[in-house]
C-alpha cells in the first residue's frame, strides 16, 4: 500500500462483545467507511420512520462488514448488544468517518509526552 493509499476498513474490538442466539461471543469486528448511500438508506428505512433512533443500527449494520464470523450484520442483531458496545461501535463509527482513521490524540499522564493512541485498542477488555 502506498503512502496516499486510503484506508476504508478498520478493525474494532467491542468492550463486551456481542453474543448472538447460539451463545457465541462476537469480539472482533471490521467496519468500512460510511458512503451517502448508507446514510440514505438508513434514513429511508420505515423502522427509522416510525422510531428515528433505530436509525443508528441501520446505519452501522450498513457499514460493519465483520462481527466475529457473521459476515453481513442486520439491524435485529444488533438489538442485541449491550449498551457499552453500541456506544463504542457509535464513537468508532464517528472517528473513522470523520477523520478517516482510527487515533485519537493523548497524552502520557506521568511524563506528559504526546501520542496517537488506536481507538481499535480503546473497545478491549
Amino acid at each position: 500500500m502506498t503512502e496516499n493509499a486510503l484506508t476504508t476498513e478498520f478493525n474494532f474490538s467491542l468492550p463486551r462483545g456481542f453474543v448472538d442466539g447460539e451463545g457465541t461471543l462476537h469480539s472482533q469486528g471490521k467496519m468500512r467507511l460510511a458512503t451517502a448511500r448508507d446514510e440514505l438508506l438508513a434514513k429511508k428505512d420505515q423502522r427509522v420512520q416510525t422510531h428515528a433512533a433505530y436509525g443508528a443500527l441501520v446505519l452501522l449494520s450498513q457499514v460493519i462488514t465483520q462481527l466475529g464470523t457473521i459476515n453481513q450484520v442486520i439491524p435485529e442483531q444488533l438489538e442485541g448488544l449491550f449498551s457499552q458496545d453500541l456506544a463504542y461501535l457509535k464513537a468508532f463509527y464517528n472517528r473513522v468517518n470523520q477523520q478517516g482513521h482510527a487515533l485519537i490524540a493523548t497524552q502520557c499522564p506521568q511524563c506528559a509526552a504526546a501520542f496517537d493512541m488506536d481507538l481499535t485498542l480503546s473497545g478491549e477488555s
